[in-house]
């Protein structure tokens, strides 16, 4: 039966060509606003390490006085040095990350490049296997080679092409910030957006390409790049290369593989928050934070308010195109009340009238779903043409491209639910007298 009900609907829909393309043409621009803003949506609020992001927390104290700090306020949203190496000493994580940014120039051995900057990661020896960060070849430094400030270095894919033409360069040496280090390893593409563990340098758009040891960068002295917060008296490193002790500036994540032991680290914290004030470095009661990686981005509120009320704008659109196309199946529908009703008299259940008319909806959702298709391609061209640091991210995936089709025919079938029904409760004979 399904057949022979899309061919009468493929028949019904070529007699009225004009009012046909007003159904498909209203479908396809409803659908293609809706999906180009979803699908910016979507990539913008993805989990950025899939499968991980549950076991990894972001650890918060607050180290402040009490100067002009209202209470129950946020801690930091970072760390002090002080209380960074603390925590990563403590041990008390199954995976624990301690880390900064900054900007590095690389010197090349070949005098046909010249030197140039690159942004750097300074971290230590968990952060790889604890984000998932996959080795095209060799592989990451280990906890000894931090104490040893081991002038180790992994570069990323990126950078490994421009200087060594993709080829595998693990134990060849780099020149980074006028000091050589050993590559360990190379990263193959690898950049999570949103940048999760370290929003104070863009949440979008942003990807080291050199990760070095973090003790060996503070033995360095190479530059640091991101946000710093400070406060009393003689505060933000004035005169030093890195921020005094009453600044936070530094970033720590952990690994907690279970509920249980995340219940525990964040006692942990409070303890460490209490021992601290003993010995006269806080001052405050404990207040202590512990977000799981999804709602560190929540409270973030890592996605633009403008694609949020953009998603919205293109939904509402999307609901005055389906009213305009009620209208429209409205009409063509009581314009064949005739024709239905001589197939009423012929034996045709309400039923039988009322699936016909819903696959002949289905027809035209399935039509403006290309042509929304065809819109959302071209509407998330015109996004990655945007000056804003997401516009690359706008591609639409396998998923968003199902999504399309699926919005499409369940529009339409809704839209169509009215028309049928209504088309199918003309009295047979009192339309085939008036005849």
């Amino acid at each position: 039966m399904f057949g022979y009900y899309l061919d009468l609907a493929l028949r019904s829909l070529r007699r009225n060509k004009a009012l046909t393309a007003l159904m498909v043409v209203a479908i396809a621009l409803g659908i293609g606003a809706s999906m180009t803003t979803l699908t910016v949506l979507h990539v913008l609020s993805g989990d950025p390490v899939p499968g991980r992001s549950g076991t990894l927390y972001y650890p918060q104290v607050d180290p402040r006085d009490n100067s002009g700090i209202m209470p129950g306020a946020e801690p930091p949203m970072q760390l002090t040095e002080i209380d960074g190496f603390n925590l990563l000493r403590a041990r008390r994580a199954d995976r624990q990350a301690l880390m900064t940014g900054g900007a590095v120039p690389v010197q090349p051995d070949s005098t046909a490049i010249d030197p140039f900057y690159v942004e750097a990661r300074y971290t230590t020896a968990d952060f790889f296997a604890m984000f998932g960060a996959p080795f095209r070849y060799g592989h990451g430094w280990d906890a000894a080679d931090d104490e040893a400030k081991a002038r180790d270095v992994v570069i990323g894919s990126e950078l490994n092409e421009r200087l060594f033409g993709g080829a595998n360069s693990v134990g060849r040496t780099l020149r980074v910030a006028d000091s050589l280090f050993r590559i360990v390893g190379v990263l193959d593409e690898w950049a999570p957006s949103p940048h999760f563990y370290d929003l104070n340098t863009g949440s979008y758009g942003y990807a080291e390409q050199v990760f070095i040891p973090l003790r060996t960068a503070l033995d360095l002295h190479v530059d640091h790049n991101g946000s710093t917060d400070c406060w009393g008296n003689g505060t933000g490193g004035v005169g030093h290369i890195y921020p005094s002790s009453s600044c936070v500036w530094m970033q720590f994540w952990v690994q907690l593989d279970t509920p249980a032991k995340a219940a525990d680290y964040k006692q942990f914290l409070v303890h460490y928050s209490e021992q601290q004030k003993a010995l006269g470095r806080f001052v405050k009661a404990p207040n202590v934070r512990l977000r799981n990686l999804m709602q560190w981005l929540a409270y973030w509120q890592v996605v633009p308010d403008d694609v949020r009320v953009q998603t919205g704008l293109a939904f509402g659109f999307l609901l005055v195109c389906l009213v305009n196309t009620v209208g429209l199946m409205l009409a063509k529908f009581l314009r064949r009340a005739g024709e239905l009703s001589v197939r009423r008299a012929l034996g045709a259940s309400r039923r039988a009238l009322f699936a016909q008319l819903l696959v002949e909806s289905g027809v035209v959702g399935l039509v403006g779903g290309v042509g929304g298709l065809l819109l959302a391609v071209l509407g998330l061209w015109v996004v990655r043409h945007r000056p804003s640091d997401y516009a690359a991210l706008a591609h639409l995936d396998p998923a968003m491209l199902l999504t399309t089709f699926l919005l499409a025919l369940g529009a339409s079938l809704l839209a169509g639910l009215l028309p049928a029904w209504r088309a199918c409760q003309v009295a047979p004979a009192l339309q085939l007298k008036s005849n």
